[in-house]
């Protein structure tokens, strides 16, 4: 692979070649989740897997949606009767929802998405997703490693240790979240650690405003994007072209109105809905992800073939990401629940310099300092990610419904 510019053939075949081949695989994969796995035996009971032969045909079968989860795997753990096949590990993510990993090599198929980053056999990552109960280490982890890579399983965190192993190991390329690729890079230059050993990253778990993308460029680091979700993994990956994200060859993406089965036009904005043809453990068939995107017309000018999306373009939920995990509105209500004092809340989310950031806004009559570290600490507890608390009076939070507001913009 050292010199060749696609990862394999299939990059570059015509999209009526693409989808003969993907149809044939989804008729395959619809045999096997019908007979194996119980959610979706009852789910397809009346669907005949051969005559599923299109996209129109496709999307007669209801989507299933990631909200719908948590209490599909509370009334039939761990998986909601969705798993299908013996599983390598099992994983938590927020909400809890849980995942299962099957045992394939690069399982989750982000091997594609690294060697259009530039990534090749040799290099070495470091790679600062979590590997503790949430799979996201171990998504890029088995791709870098399928494409032959070595992997420093660094983790979020501790950054002190990481910059030692900048420093000693001198890596050329990094993986995670890339306001924690900044922060680790300006603590770098602090102390006065060299890094231009870095040459290239792959980032996921938030958005990379041009802004941020332009900070890395000037440093003379290459950084594009992969698009990747707990249950499906590698959905669609940047390019060099930075023209939308390519869809990977093991999905069949569409993009519906949010909340109903529905395909909308090219180029309207909706929820990004998966089927994942090559998992024989989650057969996950029209997965509804919450994520909202669109269909970019026409063919990207790196010579790939399959169809774009304009990338993340916020959630259809009001389940939201922040610092490459999920909050969920449920966990927001928890934590108003624990405690007497608060009338209602909101949790504001925003950003500060490309950072995220949580505020936690709770109406309640007398607020103290010691409620508000209560407060804080029952956030960190059930949403697993640091947030302020504001008081405010009560009465004065906006009566829309909305349990998290996301305010960050990304331009």
């Amino acid at each position: 692979m050292g010199n060749q510019t696609f990862f394999d053939a299939l990059e570059t075949r015509d999209q009526s070649t693409r989808e003969e081949d993907q149809f044939k695989k989804l008729s395959e994969q619809l045999v096997h989740a019908k007979a194996n796995a119980p959610y979706f035996g009852d789910l397809l009971k009346n669907i005949d897997p051969s005559s599923v032969t299109d996209r129109a045909a496709l999307a007669q079968i209801p989507v299933t949606r990631k909200s719908d989860l948590i209490d599909l795997q509370r009334q039939n753990p761990p998986f909601g009767g969705l798993s299908a096949a013996p599983m390598g590990r099992l994983f938590q993510s927020p909400g809890p929802i849980y995942d299962p990993e099957g045992r394939e090599e690069d399982y989750w198929s982000t091997a594609r998405a690294f060697f259009a980053a530039g990534f090749r056999a040799g290099d070495v990552v470091l790679n600062t997703l979590s590997y503790h109960l949430t799979p996201g280490g171990f998504i890029l982890d088995s791709g870098a490693r399928a494409l032959g890579c070595g992997v420093i399983p660094a983790g979020p965190g501790n950054t002190e240790q990481q910059l030692e192993v900048i420093r000693d190991i001198q890596p050329n390329g990094y993986c995670g979240t890339p306001s924690f690729f900044r922060i680790l890079l300006e603590k770098a230059d602090a102390k006065g650690i060299e890094t231009t050993c870095f040459k290239k990253a792959l980032v996921t778990g938030e958005a990379l405003p041009p802004s941020l993308r332009d900070w890395f460029i000037a440093r003379g680091i290459e950084i594009v994007q992969v698009y990747a979700t707990a249950d499906v993994g590698a959905i669609a990956y940047e390019t060099s072209a930075r023209e939308g994200l390519i869809v990977d060859e093991k999905a069949i993406v569409e993009i519906v109105r949010p909340g109903t089965n529905d395909p909308v036009a090219p180029g309207e904005v909706g929820e990004v809905v998966v089927t994942n043809l090559s998992s024989r453990t989650y057969p996950l068939i029209r997965f509804g992800t919450g994520d909202l995107s669109a269909v970019l017309e026409g063919e990207s000018p790196c010579g790939r073939t399959n169809m774009r999306i304009k990338g993340w373009m916020g959630r259809a939920d009001q389940r939201t990401k922040v610092k490459g995990m999920f909050v969920d509105p449920k966990q927001v209500d928890a934590v108003v629940k624990s405690f007497d004092e608060i009338k209602r809340g909101r949790l504001v989310v925003s950003s500060d310099d490309n950072r995220d950031a949580m505020t936690l806004q709770v109406e309640v009559e007398h607020g103290t300092d010691t409620l508000a570290q209560a407060i804080s600490a029952e956030v960190q507890n059930i949403c697993k990610l640091r947030g302020a608390v504001e008081f405010v009076a009560p009465g004065s939070l906006a009566n829309d419904g909305k349990v998290i507001d996301d305010i960050r913009t990304y331009e």
